[in-house]
């Protein structure tokens, strides 16, 4: 009788432990969640336009391994992401040129705190087209009479152009220079201006510069400016996909992503 009343006692404990256990284990698991649904899903990712070639080539490889995803990318400059995302436009990605646009978006509320993470750098370079010969071999030499057009994307908008207008305000050279600045809506555009010859030089990424023989480099923005630049990547609040953003997130630190990167000239954060 006493073996069996140690029975009857030992089973509710039994049944305690079945229900605690799990929770033990759930609780000490990552926090970051593993996409490994088979249904399709669609994921709207807004990134900056000096990633599009980068990334593209990273999602092509991310939707290889992962037939059922499909990545639906926005690409446009970090301060016009940041309006639309703010404006209810879909995203379940962001990914900012620069943190202002990414700190706007979280004092706002807009994305999930715990899935912001510092991604990439960059810097800052000075471009001019490939037949230039203007002789221009730093930053200084873009106040000569015969330097008459400079491109930059728009400071308010394009991070590449605040770093630039930030880069040309350390060398007190930007209130000169005003009158020669030609703004572009996102790098890209400014890419362009110094590859067809309408400027006689442009403020780039270096990544920018690299995917194309139009231009030269010329001059590295200095240490100052190039040091601070950041691309930050997070899950926007709204998403109802957080499970496949968050996935999709760890695949950009991935080796295999990290390659990519490093071929168009980007580094990736350490982790």
């Amino acid at each position: 009788m006493k073996t069996l009343t140690k029975f009857k006692l030992a089973v509710p404990f039994i049944l305690l432990l079945s229900l605690i256990i799990p929770f033990i284990i759930g609780s000490c698991s990552p926090s970051n969640p593993t996409y490994t649904s088979d249904e399709p899903v669609e994921l709207n990712v807004s990134a900056a336009a000096s990633l599009t070639d980068a990334l593209q080539a990273v999602n092509n490889g991310y939707m290889e391994a992962n037939k059922n995803v499909t990545i639906l990318i926005n690409f446009a400059s970090s301060g016009t992401l940041q309006q639309q995302i703010e404006q209810g436009a879909p995203a379940d990605v962001f990914i900012s040129a620069a943190a202002k646009q990414m700190n706007a978006l979280q004092d706002s509320g807009l994305i999930i705190d715990d899935t912001r993470q510092n991604l990439l750098n960059n810097k800052v370079v000075m471009v001019v087209p490939s037949d230039s010969s203007l002789n221009i071999t730093s930053f200084m030499d873009l106040l000569r009479d015969e330097v008459k057009q400079v491109a930059i994307g728009d400071p308010e908008f394009v991070p590449a152009g605040t770093y630039g207008k930030q880069a040309l305000e350390l060398l007190g050279i930007y209130e000169q220079l005003q009158p020669k600045l030609i703004f572009g809506s996102d790098v890209r555009q400014v890419l362009a201006y110094v590859e067809g010859g309408n400027v006689d030089a442009g403020i780039v990424y270096s990544t920018d510069a690299a995917i194309t023989d139009g231009v030269k480099i010329v001059a590295d923005a200095p240490y100052e400016i190039n040091s601070k630049i950041v691309y930050p990547v997070a899950i926007i609040k709204d998403s109802t996909k957080v499970a496949a953003g968050q996935a999709y997130i760890d695949f950009l630190f991935s080796d295999e992503a990290k390659g990519i990167f490093e071929e168009y000239g980007f580094s990736v954060v350490s982790q």
